[in-house]
């Protein structure tokens, strides 16, 4: 794992608005700290720089790992897993109350890979939604 300077990580964080770039998920009320992401992994030639990095909470971050495409499960077809730095989120997913509806291949492939929608960030996002966190704003 590579080094990331702390003006660096303050800036992701920033612009993230303290929130997970690929489920939406707030740092606020989570006892895990989020991760600083590269959206085209160290071992695939991604470069630690502000263009390549996302906040991503544990959850994103662990099944996303290395990856960089998944299947989308409509098509059986792989695509490439959404990139928070070349993409717009709304663009390849949409809310349904708590859940996360993939739109593209790449929105569906993301949401397979990532399980977007098991029963433990569910809840997390109802309980979110008390506290006027969910959905989050665009």
């Amino acid at each position: 794992m590579r080094k990331i300077p702390a003006s660096l990580r303050r800036l992701v964080i920033h612009r993230a608005a303290s929130r997970c770039e690929y489920c939406g998920l707030a740092q606020i009320g989570q006892a895990a700290t989020f991760h600083i992401d590269h959206v085209t992994p160290v071992i695939a030639g991604g470069a630690t720089t502000a263009d390549n990095l996302a906040l991503a909470c544990v959850s994103c971050s662990l099944r996303k790992s290395a990856r960089q495409i998944a299947a989308d499960p409509q098509t059986e077809e792989d695509s490439p897993i959404y990139s928070p730095r070349k993409d717009q989120w709304y663009e390849h997913f949409r809310w349904e109350d708590v859940r996360v509806i993939g739109l593209t291949p790449t929105g569906r492939a993301t949401v397979a890979a990532l399980q977007m929608n098991r029963s433990v960030i569910l809840a997390i996002r109802a309980e979110e939604k008390v506290f006027n966190r969910h959905p989050p704003s665009s």
